[in-house]
């Protein structure tokens, strides 16, 4: 007789059923958790990424803020310098024409 016999388990087809059934179970359960983890790292790649565009966004918003205050320096610059040019313009034709005009009433 053999043991399966002896201890009252006549059938070992359930229990293979069982088993089988278990690695099933199993099996699918090692998927959906593989595939929560492929989902995991493919959100923190994406939060990294979105991280890495936020800190270049931040690094392009300081460079431009810098030449938005260098462009800002130079037109003041220039304003300033054509209101000088604009003045020794209005001196240089008042003394043009009192010139012309003295040599005219000559």
């Amino acid at each position: 007789m053999s043991d399966r016999h002896a201890n009252g388990s006549g059938n070992a087809e359930p229990v293979h059923a069982e088993i089988d059934a278990a690695t099933r179970r199993l099996m699918a359960a090692l998927d959906s958790l593989e595939a929560a983890a492929e989902r995991r790292r493919d959100a923190d790649r994406d939060e990294n990424e979105l991280a890495s565009r936020i800190q270049a966004l931040g690094a392009d918003r300081s460079r431009l803020a810098d030449e938005l205050d260098g462009s800002l320096v130079k037109t003041r610059r220039l304003e300033r310098t054509n209101r000088e040019i604009a003045e020794k313009l209005d001196v240089a034709i008042v003394t043009i024409r009192a010139v012309l005009d003295a040599g005219d009433s000559e």
